[in-house]
């Protein structure tokens, strides 16, 4: 294989035959999309786990061939190699809910498969390597509905999170890199999900509380406090005390498909949470508001962007500059992926209308869910322009100069 160089020229990518240009007929914001198909389907990885290696070379992306596979289970990975110029699909690597988390130095991908932990390198002839699995006695024969929702690596780099669902349960812990037994800090209900370890704290997760399908009698059950702290060897404790006889609100769930119900409009109405670069403030989204942050030292609270509808964010490591989506239940014609330049006060819009695709597609989650990556050079996301679902990325210098 040709030796990666240190960092790729960004203009490496966007020049590469492996993408196309597309510009937004209403703002002018050229995006490049993937035009080689490594499956029917290709989308971006979730927003939490960038989608690069450092050095720019490697860009994994996920794979589906309806009508196989769905979001929980059944995808597959591939990954565009922009030394070589070429996209190579895995179909032995099958992984469970969004785990796949690319480890940045080496451009080697981390999984989950069942109850265990895989890696493999992004050649063609990389071998797949067990790192972990659940033990046996926790498992008790039975099959996981995920062992992480998506992987992330502790600060000290010595483990990765589970937040493992067996049952009615979830069990939140740690696994070891080097195959020592999996520690579970915690067992809670089964409506525990997306663990993510701080950036600085290798003790520390943030867990989100979640609407869950009961797996026994299939009753949806929902929540009213969405994110939570777990230290290891302690319980887990909400960010925010419960707020629940506050005013209430109209709730949409888009990923049961459950009816709109009444929630109070505090932690009942945050969602899709992640980690600042510092480890202090845990951004999130505030459906109904914008997007947010909280700081976990002085617990002040800052309303970033009133951002219309918006479904899923991001921010760049500084906490300077937005990416977010709107994808609202109840306005199926309004749908778009927007930048805010928080240093400016600009907004440009990256798509102005994101296409949705017919109901079949569901299955597969088919939401933008912008990230930025690549040491925060392009925001990279799903994409439907074209009739066809594969991933764009869209250069960060070009949304400034669209934002001064």
């Amino acid at each position: 294989m040709t030796p990666s160089p240190a960092t790729l020229d960004p203009k490496a990518i966007l020049e590469s035959p492996l993408v196309e240009p597309w510009t937004d007929p209403e703002s002018g914001v050229t995006s490049y999309l993937l035009k080689h198909d490594a499956a029917p389907l290709q989308q971006s990885f979730y927003f939490v786990n960038p989608s690069f290696s450092h050095d720019g070379r490697y860009l994994w992306l996920y794979c589906a061939f309806p009508p196989g596979g769905l979001a929980n289970s059944g995808r597959t990975l591939a990954v565009a190699d922009f030394v070589e110029n070429e996209i190579r699909h895995f179909p032995e690597i099958n992984f469970l809910d969004a785990s796949p988390m690319v480890a940045p130095e080496s451009g080697e991908v981390y999984w989950c498969d069942g109850t265990e932990i895989w890696k493999r390198g992004p050649g063609r002839y990389d071998l797949c390597q067990l790192i972990n699995a659940l033990p046996r006695e926790l498992v008790n024969n039975r099959r996981p509905w995920r062992l992480a929702t998506h992987l992330t690596l502790s600060a000290d780099r010595k483990f990765l999170n589970i937040d493992a669902t067996l049952g009615n349960e979830t069990h939140i812990g740690a696994a070891p890199l080097d195959g020592k037994p999996m520690e579970i800090w915690q067992t809670l209900h089964a409506g525990f999900n997306h663990g993510q370890f701080s950036p600085t704290d290798p003790d520390l997760q943030l867990v989100a509380q979640d609407s869950y399908i009961d797996c026994l009698t299939g009753e949806i059950h929902s929540f009213q406090n969405r994110m939570w702290l777990i230290r290891r060897h302690g319980k887990a404790h909400p960010i925010y005390q419960d707020s629940s006889n506050g005013p209430k609100v109209t709730a949409h769930d888009a990923h049961l498909g459950q009816p709109s119900r009444e929630v109070a409009d505090g932690p009942g109405m945050h969602g899709h949470e992640w980690w600042g670069a510092d480890g202090n403030r845990v951004w999130f989204v505030h459906y109904g508001r914008g997007i947010k942050f909280i700081e976990l030292q002085s617990g002040h609270e800052e309303l970033v962007w009133n951002f219309d509808g918006v479904s899923h964010a991001h921010c760049n490591a500084s906490g300077s500059l937005v990416v977010a989506d709107a994808q609202p239940q109840d306005r199926p014609k309004y749908s778009k992926v927007a930048f805010l330049n928080r240093e400016t006060g600009k907004s440009v819009e990256i798509v102005s209308f994101v296409p949705r695709l017919d109901a079949r597609t569901r299955r597969y989650h088919i939401h933008p869910h912008p990230q930025f990556t690549w040491m925060d050079r392009f925001i990279c996301y799903t994409t439907t322009v074209n009739q066809r679902v594969s991933v764009a990325l869209t250069p960060v210098d070009a949304l400034l100069a669209a934002t001064q």
